[in-house]
């Protein structure tokens, strides 16, 4: 999965994006003007591509929110105290998306916030590990009626670690039976449930394996695959995140993290790293793989003007605006 620079293609975009290895694009707040802007641009990109492409945003809410102008603000998954609630939010945002053309959002956050995490924080339902199962569950839900698949992130949580791993490699030193006690819970709910996919941390958990779990065997294949029984996409975090820097060159990184199990793997921000990994990786893709990854497509087509006319859009559009305006 790779990035792009700007509002529109550049003759190298739609190159990288035709190129074989290259499996979904994720767009940033830099890509988007407004909807009619960013539907054209990814109209574009799919028309630059043979065959089906994955268009992705991080679009939670709060402080992680690429698309704003001419779109619901939404609140900071911590605003939502009922499962209701989170239910509409997660349909709302996923409505919104779809009607753009984007197939999925990075989220909900499966993290359970410890109090210590400023990257994380309010992107967290909840402290309380049974509640944030609860909610998130909720919110997956509501994308999922909506016709949106889910990534529940960032496994096995990051809720526990002050450091931010996009600008250094965070070290979480509890016990795998801490983790288990508490993180992994609303990741078990949420697979349960059918969880379409997820994304490891780039947190060191040393009494479990000395990778990040990104790169971890152990986490991927061990916890996640057999104890947790998730048949669905493993996504990398971003590779160009610190936290992923001690694995080595971005050949070796994106090598090791398909290696311990990932289906899919990130570059941002970085063009050249992109171009590097996308002309060197030995990738093959079976038939599991590719099924795991078009269960990520959108499920439903949205129409912009049917959404926004709609009685249900406006209720919830309004009342999600107003939560997000008292907790602001």
């Amino acid at each position: 999965m790779i990035d792009i620079a700007g509002q529109s293609l550049s003759s190298l975009d739609k190159e990288k994006i035709s190129h074989p290895n290259t499996g979904g694009l994720i767009l940033f707040s830099r890509n988007y003007e407004n909807p009619e802007q960013i539907s054209a641009l990814i109209k574009q990109i799919r028309q630059s591509r043979s065959g089906d492409i994955l268009i992705a945003v991080d679009q939670e809410g709060g402080r992680v929110q690429r698309f704003q102008q001419g779109l619901t603000r939404l609140p900071p998954a911590a605003s939502y105290d009922d499962a209701d609630l989170a239910h509409s939010a997660g349909w709302l945002m996923a409505t919104e998306m779809l009607s753009l053309g984007v197939d999925f959002s990075f989220a909900p956050v499966l993290d359970v916030d410890c109090g210590v995490s400023e990257i994380i924080g309010n992107r967290s339902f909840s402290q309380d590990h049974q509640k944030a199962a609860d909610l998130t569950s909720a919110f997956r839900y509501g994308m999922k009626s909506a016709g949106m698949s889910a990534t529940g992130k960032h496994f096995p949580g990051h809720g526990a670690v002050a450091l931010d791993s996009h600008l250094s490699l965070p070290i979480d030193d509890r016990d795998f039976a801490a983790i288990n006690d508490k993180d992994l819970w609303p990741f078990q709910r949420l697979i349960d449930e059918g969880l379409e996919a997820v994304m490891p941390a780039h947190v060191v958990y040393p009494q479990v394996d000395k990778y990040p779990a990104g790169f971890s065997e152990i986490w991927l294949q061990k916890v996640l695959r057999q104890q947790l029984n998730f048949d669905g996409v493993i996504f990398s975090d971003d590779l160009s995140m610190e936290g992923a820097a001690g694995i080595g060159s971005f050949q070796e990184r994106a090598g090791l993290a398909i290696q311990a199990g990932c289906d899919m793997v990130l570059v941002c921000n970085n063009p050249s790293a992109a171009e590097l990994v996308l002309d060197s990786l030995k990738f093959q893709s079976g038939r599991r793989h590719q099924h795991r990854l078009n269960n990520m497509l959108a499920q439903s087509q949205v129409d912009r003007q049917e959404l926004l006319s709609s009685d249900k859009w406006q209720q919830l559009s309004n009342k999600i605006t107003q939560i997000s305006e008292a907790y602001a």
